[in-house]
């Protein structure tokens, strides 16, 4: 048994989170031949770029302090009841699902799946969700899951491209979300893509567009007939795309039966919290002859030695860590927790499940709807699922009494606005919305008060086919089936509950204990991302000393929070440099040099952005061969835009060169972009934006 030490600190975070004893690390130094911790930096990092100063951060605190100073800040936002919707939903996490998964070291701890044989549990999980996707979207494949609604919506738009090349114009229907339409426009934009925004009825194809993105049902509730577009789309030779809720999807039919090309959505209401906007699993299905196009992971069943079914990721030549700058997409691993989390939920409720909560959740939205007509109110759309769009004369007005009574609704434009029902609304809700469009309280609603509504679906978007229909969605109904069932996963995967994991740092599986905790206080599970923002102030607290603190370890003068994953990092990072030349009137420079030992991810990243890679040879030693990086400068002198270096290196080495490529690059007018997947080495060692680097994630 190892031995601690005998004067110890037990408030000291890093004691109780940094494994290696003092004498398992004197070991391993003696092993490479150093007397301690300080001559082995001194050996590895470079001189010349070392931080000659302690950083100046708060003194550190321990996990209660620090969870008592958190809990304090959450307390300043305020959790309202949210009929805002436009993609996002409270929900009701099953306890089962919340302490045996999201809660669950065995869960959340556990390294990407690069090595299938012990990551057999996850596997299995990210294949149920596949399934999931695959029977409520009625599409041949799904992946196992992207970053959020929007993204994969612009991924789609990418697929559409590489099946219809050769054309520039994707179409995005006005009622699709609205930050689906600007992140679509933001991917749009580097690759010279022109988005026509429009009411889809009146939209007339052409031979100049390749792709058309509908949202389902739209943004303001109303369910539309898409089938004569589809068919009009396909005839000019172009795909559609369909943004489809997950739940609407139980009650309504698919888009792979009305004949679109791809479905992509968020799975955030399965089960997720809402957490100020994520992070949520997205989810993107499409037809069999597509499949070389998608993006992300999918996972694929085989058989191993013995011939028992085994799980392992396909068809992983469309990914950018062997494709590189021919890859389908700079996405890799993608929300993985929270796409089990959804995948659990569908297992949980099974279909009849989902469906008795798509029906109750139509119900009170009908129940709503009736009710606002008998005050005189106009619906909008006869037809719609969880969204009802009201004519008011000032939504502004409607909005404040809204607020007085702690509950949000969405304006939608200054004389209407949006109501979204979910799994946790209940008849009280109705009676507070009408006492607030009526301006004064009305009688008490029960469930026994709905009677029967009318069903506001039209028949053309009945849903009439069977979904979720394996026995792994029908046998796992009760609280010790489902019980079993994750303990069993969780078993057949390596997470640091079973050892230390030697593989990258980037993921979260270096996520304390004490970390996870917040993620489960409603003050922070509970705000939605369009939340106004004096019912923010706490997360607003959260993020600016973030903010301020990132800027100080890594010596930028700013930081951005916004991207939801390092491949997302990379993207925005590389338009602030195409930005930056831009605006000094250099819009040609569209050369990214990008050594050939990094990761797939920088070239994936570049190409999204519209540059052109031009990789830069290694030695054998894996360092950066300056004598060919000057040459590729010199040649590319006129167009350089970019270097994009990952430091430490790919190998783990701190480059002694590294201030001397920064400086080569900005001779000749480029900028240096930093991979930091390595970034937790240089912290309080030296700094980026100290030694040449320009941008960094």
């Amino acid at each position: 048994m190892q031995t601690r030490e005998e004067t110890i600190d037990i408030d000291s975070f890093a004691r109780r989170h940094i494994g290696p004893s003092e004498e398992e690390v004197r070991a391993m130094l003696r092993e490479v031949g150093f007397k301690d911790l300080d001559s082995l930096i001194d050996a590895a990092v470079p001189k010349n770029i070392r931080l000659d100063r302690q950083l100046n951060l708060p003194k550190a605190k321990s996990e209660i302090e620090a969870l008592a100073e958190l809990r304090a800040i959450s307390k300043k936002n305020k959790v309202a009841r949210s009929f805002i919707g436009a993609g996002y939903y409270d929900c009701i996490t099953p306890p089962v699902i919340q302490r045996n998964i999201l809660e669950n070291p065995g869960w959340y701890t556990a390294y990407t799946p690069y090595q299938a044989e012990i990551a057999q549990g996850r596997l299995e999980a990210l294949l149920n969700f596949q399934q999931m996707i695959m029977d409520l979207t009625a599409f041949d494949i799904a992946n196992a899951s992207l970053l959020d609604e929007a993204t994969a919506a612009a991924e789609a738009m990418s697929l559409c491209h590489a099946v219809v090349p050769n054309r520039k114009a994707f179409f995005v229907d006005d009622n699709c979300h609205p930050q689906t339409i600007a992140v679509v426009q933001t991917r749009a934009k580097p690759l010279e893509i022109e988005i026509k925004i429009d009411d889809y009825s009146g939209f007339k194809f052409d031979d100049t567009v390749f792709g058309a993105l509908l949202q389902y049902p739209a943004t303001d509730g109303g369910i539309y007939d898409y089938a004569n577009f589809v068919k009009q789309a396909h005839a000019a030779g172009a795909l559609v795309v369909v943004a489809a809720d997950i739940l609407a999807l139980t009650l309504l039919k698919p888009p792979g039966e009305f004949g679109a090309d791809v479905a992509v959505g968020n799975t955030q209401r399965f089960g997720v919290p809402l957490g100020f906007g994520g992070p949520h699993a997205a989810y993107f299905a499409t037809r069999d002859q597509f499949k070389r196009h998608m993006p992300g992971r999918l996972v694929g069943v085989s058989h191993d030695a013995e011939g028992r079914p085994a799980y392992r990721l396909a068809l992983q030549t469309r990914e950018q860590h062997i494709r590189r700058d021919k890859a389908t997409s700079n996405i890799c691993t993608a929300e993985v927790l929270l796409a089990v989390i959804a995948s659990m939920y569908a297992v949980y409720h099974g279909p009849k499940g989902l469906r008795a909560i798509a029906e109750r959740v139509h119900k009170l939205t009908s129940q709503l709807a009736d009710g606002l007509r008998a005050l005189g109110c106009t619906i909008t759309h006869e037809n719609f699922f969880d969204t009802v769009r009201v004519e008011v004369e000032s939504s502004e007005v409607i909005l404040e009494h809204a607020a007085k009574a702690s509950c949000n609704l969405r304006a939608l434009g200054p004389r209407a606005v949006g109501i979204s029902f979910d799994e946790t609304t209940t008849p009280g809700d109705i009676e507070l919305l009408m006492s607030i469009f009526r301006g004064t309280p009305v009688r008490d609603l029960a469930d026994a008060d709905l009677g029967e509504p009318p069903l506001r679906i039209p028949q053309f978007a009945l849903r009439t086919s069977q979904f979720l229909t394996h026995p792994i969605f029908n046998t796992h109904d009760t609280e010790t089936e489902m019980l079993r069932y994750l303990k069993k996963l969780e078993s057949r995967d390596l997470s640091l509950t079973t050892s230390m994991i030697p593989l990258g740092s980037c993921t979260m599986k270096l996520n304390a204990t004490a970390e996870m905790f917040p993620i489960s206080w409603p003050e922070i599970s509970k705000l939605h991302p369009f939340a106004p923002v004096d019912q923010t102030a706490g997360y607003m607290e959260i993020c600016h000393e973030l903010e301020e603190w990132l800027a100080e370890i890594t010596g930028f003068a700013a930081i951005s929070l916004q991207p939801n994953a390092g491949s997302q990092g990379e993207f925005a990072g590389l338009l602030a440099i195409r930005e930056y030349h831009a605006s000094r009137g250099e819009a040609h420079r569209n050369v990214c040099l990008i050594p050939t030992s990094a990761h797939g991810t920088n070239p994936a990243s570049a190409v999204m952005a519209g540059f052109k890679v031009v990789s830069v040879a290694c030695l054998k030693d894996g360092d950066i061969d300056l004598a060919d990086l000057r040459a590729k400068a010199s040649e590319h002198a006129r167009d350089l835009a970019a270097l994009m270096v990952t430091y430490p290196s790919t190998h783990g080495v701190f480059e002694s060169t590294i201030r001397e490529i920064c400086d080569i690059v900005h001779e000749h007018g480029g900028q240096v972009y930093m991979d930091g997947a390595n970034m937790n080495a240089q912290c309080g060692l030296c700094r980026p934006g100290d030694y040449g680097a320009d941008v960094c994630h």
